[in-house]
């Protein structure tokens, strides 16, 4: 099987940039898309091998996510039911007969980090219990935008990024978000990528100021976590920052299920 998760920052936009052209090259089984920014009425989406399953948010123009698949599930499930959360459209569920595949889009905590209490003590806890719930029933993949560099590695300046005594920390690189994704971890998932990859220089997420992606100068904040259980089953992990059409570049995986 091969998974494929992209930010496409607009889903109409990122239609206008090539995005059905690399669907069709690509040929995933499944893409999972977040930051849509639009509900599917009022996308031209034509992709007649994929079912779409959309979780539009309620403010207009605002986050969301979508995901075309070729094999149809036995269950769609939005949000994680839990309502202070599901309004925002961050989460789609498809179940099939092996496993769970999850598709979220987590909240960024904002440049003066106004939303981070409620990311790491609210959004956080509760995202977690929801897949450690799912997978008591199956084995879990999950996929997305999780707005975190969960290690030095993972972006290319962590030093003026990072917790200080006098520096609360940048969005996306503060104690309490890597705290997040250590969880995750130590209750059992992999992050795909780095258990087939330990190199530098690896990033999903380029400002666009600065000339930032044609310099490298970026974040890997796009993962895919898979159930412990399936660490066996994973045949390659991988990052395409050739792939144009939003600040983030698409990441996937090939998997055996």
């Amino acid at each position: 099987m091969k998974y494929i998760s992209w930010n496409v920052n607009g889903i109409r936009a990122c239609i206008k940039k090539g995005f059905i052209n690399f669907v069709e090259n690509y040929d995933p089984d499944i893409i999972c898309i977040q930051e849509t920014k639009a509900r599917q009425e009022q996308v031209d989406l034509h992709l007649p091998l994929y079912e779409q399953y959309w979780n539009s948010a309620e403010k207009p123009g605002y986050s969301g996510t979508l995901i075309l698949t070729k094999n149809t599930p036995l269950n769609i499930m939005n949000g994680i039911e839990i309502e202070k959360h599901d309004n925002e459209g961050r989460v789609i569920t498809l179940e099939f007969s092996n496993h769970f595949l999850v598709n979220v889009y987590t909240p960024n905590s904002k440049r003066d980090l106004s939303r981070l209490d409620y990311r790491s003590n609210d959004w956080n806890t509760d995202f977690l219990e929801y897949i450690k719930d799912l997978e008591k029933i199956k084995p879990t993949i999950f996929c997305g935008d999780l707005n975190v560099a969960h290690k030095e590695i993972d972006l290319a300046n962590p030093n003026s990024n990072k917790t200080t005594k006098t520096n609360p920390g940048n969005a996306g690189f503060t104690d309490a978000e890597r705290l997040g994704f250590d969880n995750i971890l130590k209750s059992g998932f992999i992050d795909s990528f780095r258990e087939l990859n330990k190199d530098k220089g690896n990033y999903s997420w380029w400002s666009y100021m600065f000339n930032s992606r044609k310099r490298n100068i970026g974040w890997r904040i796009d993962y895919f976590c898979i159930s412990s259980i399936l660490k066996n089953n994973l045949k390659h992990a991988y990052i395409l920052p050739e792939i144009i059409g939003s600040d983030h570049c698409p990441i996937g995986i090939d998997i055996t299920l």
